[in-house]
């Protein structure tokens, strides 16, 4: 029989024996043995898989254990169905915490069962922790006017979610920012008075403006105001760890904070509330996880750190110095993850050269300073527009990693999403989708969490001076129209391989339509930038041409977006989507804010 073994992860030890054991039809489950006793690797994860032709045979030391063997023995199932090959597998994890995080908190909420259905495809792939992110998206009893547009999660779905993941040895970390990035919240008149400034300042860069997003530390009403959130949200989640956020705090030393900063330092101000929040976790018998970028810019504060807290060491470029700051937390001997992420964000369909050389990185430097943990991060900065489906292939390849730092196979990668995710036997889908995540390089240009085709269509309107997708505008001016034309030639050709994909499933069908959408708002950001060029070079026929074809494929994407949301989301696609109408705009208009023409 052919020898097809597409495991994710891959098995630290693998051997093939001769024949095979075909599973009966009558009572399948007699024929496989668990045993738990020491002849199994020694970790608590630690499993030997067996299968002879005898029947099947799973050994295990702990609970863990048992979990994993039983995810290598559903893929083999699924791959082979009841004729298995015979096989002896030894394995057990590098990371003893690998999680996904995903951002719920930019306009795109997922349903329940969108989450129930991406928790247990993650089960799979003995992912082991989940987070969702959390800024004003869970549905506070006192804060519906902050979320209610947004759509938010409810404490009823919230305990439903845990309890399926207690189930799939899965643990659902609580996750709310708690310091800065709190800008809808202390939009309430109630909480403005919370924030450390009252109004937007210019960002050192000088080119967008930086929103009230940090809440003063010093002020009396801050603790007992995140008080009141721990004490609604915690008694969801059965985890025994929260992640307070405490990343990114821009605003601190600027406002209300300002002599406190200048007397004591910034650095010790930011520690002090970091400590006031650990005494609040561990007052709930939790304990603290916090994003470690403020800290590190003050290494010498990391050493006066809690020791019962974990640091999460965040970055998301190809040469992030993980290993320089994954070094810090284990001299300090700070419990730490190395965090990566998807680069998703601000793509629409990837950048997936990023991602993948990113998320190795993390996994390597974790392992050699001892992490323990790996979180794979999924955010969705300028609001969201790019779908799960773009993400699941660096899903996968983050979950392999954080079980094997060392195995990553791109086509068994592929070949797993194709079987377990998109179930789609052709494969089109899973290949199209993963290659779209590499157009971006037919433009030639590289941008810090970004890619022209993510942000040439999601632009905000330059008066708002915004901080994300702010370059969008300004990339016709520095890509050749060859390249451009380039990147749509082939983002057309995988979507003519993703209309040959045959999925078996309603997800799977799914999948491929939001993969579709997302191509169609890529390539459009591709004509946008033609256009602009056409405006720019004096070129009205051509222009008006572009624009009359251009406004009518936004207003069928605005439609099709609207329609496929509901299907996964919850809310409206007004905070996701809103993009499509400025486009519209802009072409209505004849020039756009940053072409020589509206200069």
């Amino acid at each position: 029989m052919a020898m097809n073994l597409n495991l994710l992860p891959r098995p630290r030890s693998l051997k093939l024996l001769r024949g095979a054991f075909t599973l009966p039809k009558q009572k399948p489950l007699a024929a496989i043995k668990v045993i738990r006793n020491d002849s199994a690797p020694n970790h608590h994860e630690g499993y030997t898989l067996t299968i002879s032709k005898n029947g099947i045979e799973i050994s295990f030391r702990e609970t863990g254990g048992l979990r994993a063997g039983i995810a290598t023995l559903r893929q083999i199932l699924r791959e082979h169905g009841r004729r298995l090959p015979c096989l002896k597998i030894r394995d057990w994890p590098d990371f003893a915490r690998r999680g996904v995080m995903l951002d719920i908190s930019r306009g795109r909420v997922p349903k329940l069962e969108t989450l129930l259905d991406l928790v247990e495809k993650l089960a799979d792939f003995k992912i082991n922790e989940f987070q969702l992110y959390t800024e004003h998206t869970f549905a506070y009893k006192k804060y519906k006017s902050v979320w209610q547009s947004w759509g938010a999660l409810t404490a009823k779905e919230i305990q439903t979610l845990d309890a399926r993941c207690r189930e799939l040895g899965i643990d659902l970390v609580p996750n709310q920012n708690s310091f800065g990035h709190l800008r809808y919240f202390l939009e309430d008149p109630r909480l403005k008075k919370l924030g450390e400034i009252s109004e937007p300042f210019l960002a050192e860069t000088g080119d967008f403006l930086r929103r009230p997003t940090t809440l003063a530390p010093n002020h009396p009403g801050t603790l007992a105001f995140l008080r009141g959130l721990y004490d609604e949200l915690l008694p969801n989640f059965s985890s025994e760890f929260f992640n307070i956020g405490g990343d990114e705090t821009w605003d601190l030393g600027k406002g209300q904070s300002k002599k406190m900063c200048d007397a004591q330092g910034k650095g010790r101000v930011y520690l002090d509330f970091i400590k006031q929040l650990h005494r609040e976790v561990s007052a709930r018998k939790k304990t603290m996880l916090f994003w470690g970028d403020i800290i590190l810019k003050q290494p010498a504060l990391i050493r006066e750190l809690p020791k019962n807290l974990i640091a999460l060491n965040w970055g998301y470029e190809p040469d992030h110095p993980f290993e320089k700051e994954a070094a810090q937390f284990a001299k300090a001997k700070i419990p730490f993850y190395v965090c990566p992420g998807t680069a998703t964000w601000q793509t629409i369909i990837g950048k997936h050269d990023n991602a993948l050389a990113n998320l190795r990185a993390a996994a390597k430097a974790g392992k050699k300073f001892g992490a323990l943990g790996y979180l794979n991060t999924d955010w969705g900065d300028g609001g969201h527009p790019q779908p799960l489906a773009v993400s699941w292939p660096l899903f996968a390849a983050g979950a392999a990693l954080a079980w094997n730092s060392k195995a990553l196979d791109e086509k068994i990668l592929l070949n797993v999403l194709s079987r377990d995710v998109f179930e789609d036997p052709t494969g089109r889908a899973t290949g199209a989708g993963f290659k779209l995540g590499f157009v971006h390089r037919k433009l030639g240009v590289r941008a810090l969490n970004e890619t022209p085709l993510g942000t040439v269509i999601a632009a905000p309107k330059p008066e708002d001076r915004e901080l994300f997708c702010r370059n969008g505008l300004k990339w016709f001016g520095k890509i050749p129209a060859k390249k451009m034309r380039a990147a749509l030639k082939e983002i057309q050709k995988q979507r003519a391989a993703l209309r040959r994909a045959r999925p078996n499933s309603a997800v799977g069908k799914t999948l491929v339509a939001e993969l579709d959408l997302a191509a169609r708002m890529a390539e459009q950001s591709c004509r946008f930038m033609l256009w602009q060029q056409a405006v720019a070079g004096g070129n009205k026929v051509a222009a008006k041409k572009m624009r009359q074809s251009g406004l009518a494929e936004l207003r069928q994407l605005s439609r099709d977006f609207d329609r496929l949301w509901p299907r996964r989301n919850k809310g409206t696609t007004e905070k996701c989507s809103p993009f499509l109408q400025w486009r519209r705009e802009d072409y209505r208009r004849g020039s756009v804010a940053g072409s020589p023409a509206n200069r």
